[in-house]
């Protein structure tokens, strides 16, 4: 057999376990709750494990602490002597209510072409390409070209502290040799016309600041007059940063993004009046429009214990995002904003991440994408969130985010990730095996 024949063969094998996969993997709650309780993610290592296992590989698993545990598996490559390749993925999931959902969260219902569930597109579904694309190879004895390490990793939802963070600074040997990687909210489509569907390949991100914000007043009884209340003073503070807009600032990845998205709609975009844009660009604008300056949402307030009480302290919790290079200005703006009266303290930082879109791994995307969707263009734009790439950064490892999904121009992806009827297309994950099994022979 060729070696273009043996891979159609995988592919088409993998094609036919990835939604069984990604649905078992769907049903194991991980709901991460942020506090290190809950349910953990020992059941999917354990599954992950089972799965390498059966096809010849020897997974570690690695538990940072109870019920928190990370899976961890090395291909030897055809060239042991190259640099080695990441691949990762997280498998804790956000919580869900059931009640919202038209379907189960945790049930991997199949309906309407899609697999529904919590984590279908953050992000069980890479887990389930990665998977059933190692498993067939394996099967088969196709080695990739250089060593690949994968890393199915826990605590992602709550900053990587139980999962990436934790095996960067306790068992970087894992990922020794490895100088790239590959991870999720990259690699999916958006079409703009019959002619051209964008593939945006994530490039950077931007940093966090999730802050917890605290203001000492007086106590005292609710019926009397109290000008030093500290409830009042931090939902003051708290409005004018919920409504303030942070100044635009164009990064080189998104001054590229914007480049490519004019050439693709033959129009001139302006990065300061955006909103014509963005309109153009549906579900994906919410991802593109938070990259194109600093933000800073509140999310959480707590005070008081009784209606008549005034409570000595107020506090709120704000997830702050900045972009790369405009961390010293995001602080600077914030305590302009907040006032002296707040005190601010950081629950968990991490950095912003920038890298350039070239290189023979950007160039192995783009011939695998084209060669199952011949209109593909691979585009780079940067994601306002983060992932566990901030971790592997501190090993030197070159991260993007391509997870390949083909998606149809109706489906409100952004929407999907953190919100009610996450679900994936089925077609969209048997599309991704395909570039990911031809993207692991170029890469």
């Amino acid at each position: 057999m060729s070696a273009d024949s043996a891979a159609t063969a995988s592919a088409a094998s993998a094609e036919s376990e990835v939604v069984d996969l990604c649905r078992e993997l769907i049903r194991i709650d991980t709901s991460n709750y942020g506090n290190n309780e809950g349910p953990g993610e020992r059941a999917a290592a354990e599954y992950v494990a089972e799965k390498l296992a059966e096809v010849g590989l020897e997974p570690q698993i690695i538990e940072s602490s109870p019920g928190r545990a990370s899976t961890v598996a090395r291909i030897t490559g055809e060239d042991p002597s190259r640099p080695a390749l990441l691949i990762h993925g997280h498998t804790d999931v956000v919580p869900a209510n059931a009640d919202d959902w038209t379907r189960h969260p945790f049930s991997g219902e199949i309906a309407d072409g899609c697999v529904w569930g919590r984590g279908a597109v953050d992000m069980k579904d890479m887990d389930a390409m990665t998977l059933a694309v190692v498993r067939e190879r394996m099967r088969a004895g196709r080695k990739p070209p250089r060593d690949v390490v994968l890393a199915f990793l826990a605590d992602e939802e709550a900053g990587g502290v139980y999962g990436a963070r934790h095996l960067v600074d306790n068992h970087a040997d894992l990922f020794e040799g490895v100088t790239e990687a590959i991870g999720e909210v990259g690699g999916f489509s958006f079409t703009v016309n019959e002619d051209l569907r964008l593939y945006l390949v994530e490039t950077a991100q931007k940093g966090m600041h999730w802050m917890r914000l605290t203001v000492d007043g007086t106590a005292g009884h609710g019926s009397m007059t109290n000008d030093d209340n500290a409830i009042t003073e931090l939902c003051e503070a708290v409005g004018r940063l919920g409504r303030h807009r942070f100044p635009v600032r164009v990064t080189k990845t998104v001054r590229s993004f914007l480049d490519e998205l004019s050439d693709a709609l033959g129009v001139e975009l302006d990065p300061e009046d955006m909103e014509e844009t963005l309109a153009r660009l549906g579900g994906i604008a919410k991802i593109i429009g938070a990259t194109l300056q600093n933000t800073a949402a509140p999310t959480q307030l707590g005070a008081g214990y009784k209606v008549n009480v005034i409570p000595g302290q107020a506090t709120a919790h704000v997830d702050g995002r900045f972009l790369p290079g405009h961390e010293e200005e995001f602080l600077a703006d914030l305590d302009r904003l907040l006032g002296p009266r707040v005190r601010r303290e950081d629950v968990h930082a991490d950095r912003a991440l920038e890298t350039t879109f070239d290189g023979a791994l950007v160039d192995a995307m783009q011939s695998s994408l084209r060669a199952e969707d011949p209109i593909a263009r691979a585009v780079p734009y940067m994601l306002s969130g983060g992932t566990d790439a901030k971790s592997f950064d501190d090993l030197g490892i070159r991260c993007f985010g391509f997870a390949p999904l083909k998606l149809p121009p109706e489906l409100d992806f952004a929407g999907m990730f953190h919100g009610v009827d996450e679900r994936v297309p089925v077609d969209g994950l048997q599309f991704g095996v395909r570039v990911l099994d031809r993207f692991l022979d170029q890469a």
